[in-house]
């Protein structure tokens, strides 16, 4: 800061001319900052980038760089799991959270191995600062930096599983809705999949996606009762299991599909109903600890704080007069 003082006084001898040149600068550097805000604010905002993007959405495996991947595949045995009932749980997560591909796994242990040995690496150079660490607590500080590393994958890939989970689930009673109406406007069950899918492309795109691979699936030859059970496997939500159970039964014993999906539709708002109101109950016993931590302290604070107040000056005078 004092070099750049310096450097100002040479340039600009006057005082009030350093204050018009550092009013200059600041203005300067506040015009550039708002208008980059604002570029970006327009990128981000506009309709046809957005509907571009809509269309062809970016798939999480495109964002991983190819020759990480290739380094991981050259590791995958040394990073894989040994036990098969741990990669098929891990597997399962990936597809939940919408990772469908064939080395959602492998890369997803290869970035557990290599955050935790990256921690591991930050945490020994960081204990370089401070020598008075003793080599236990060094090495308790590079455990917990490898353990960080290896958990931390896991809690993100759950937050992501139930996030995704959380949009189908929201986006499941549109669909079903515009199932019914499909259906009884006289199309046939794939087509009616197919245009719910194209309606709920740009409200529910993960709910989209799904429902037009369970058409991508049918035309590549799948049967559907094969195809709807995947639909299952994918999402992992017990509405779509019930869904699915339904629509393979009336597809087995050639029932009409209309009269089972408004039968649905009907015990499912039935559902959602008494979810609300589980939830609504639960509101009151919810509101204890808000209460009993943050309104009873200032209410008492402000209703007995006054009478404490009064009996400490009463005893104070009282010590007062019994020591004269």
């Amino acid at each position: 800061m004092d070099y750049l003082l310096a450097l100002l006084n040479s340039y600009v001898p006057d005082t009030g001319h350093q204050r018009l040149v550092v009013v200059g600068f600041a203005a300067l550097i506040v015009f550039l900052f708002v208008m980059g805000v604002a570029s970006l604010a327009a990128v981000r905002l506009d309709p046809a980038r957005r509907r571009l993007s809509a269309l062809a959405p970016e798939r999480p495996a495109d964002r991983i760089p190819g020759a990480f991947v290739a380094y991981i595949e050259r590791a995958a045995r040394y990073l894989l799991p040994k036990k098969t009932s741990e990669r098929e749980t891990t597997q399962r997560q990936l597809i939940y959270a919408g990772f469908r591909g064939n080395t959602a796994v492998t890369v997803f242990y290869g970035i557990k191995a290599c955050l935790a040995a990256g921690l591991m690496i930050a945490t020994v150079l960081a204990t370089r600062w401070m020598p008075q660490l003793s080599a236990t607590s060094l090495g308790f500080f590079v455990l917990l930096a490898a353990g960080m590393g290896i958990a931390g994958p896991n809690i993100v890939l759950r937050h992501l599983v139930e996030r995704r989970q959380q949009d189908l689930r929201n986006g499941f009673p549109d669909a079903l809705d515009m199932l019914v109406v499909c259906v009884e406007a006289g199309l046939g069950l794939t087509a009616a999949i197919q245009r719910v899918a194209d309606e709920l492309r740009f409200s529910h795109p993960a709910l989209a996606v799904e429902l037009a691979l369970v058409n991508a699936e049918t035309r590549a030859g799948m049967e559907r009762e094969a195809a709807l059970k995947n639909l299952t496997e994918r999402t992992g939500l017990d509405d779509v299991r019930g869904l699915v159970s339904l629509l393979v039964q009336t597809l087995r014993f050639g029932t009409s599909i209309a009269d089972t999906l408004r039968v649905y539709s009907e015990e499912f708002r039935d559902k959602r109903m008494q979810k609300a109101e589980e939830l609504a109950a639960k509101i009151g016993t919810k509101l204890i600890f808000p209460l009993v931590l943050c309104l009873f302290p200032s209410f008492f604070l402000v209703a007995v704080g006054p009478a404490i107040l009064r009996i400490v000056e009463v005893l104070s005078q009282l010590g007062s007069t019994v020591a004269k």
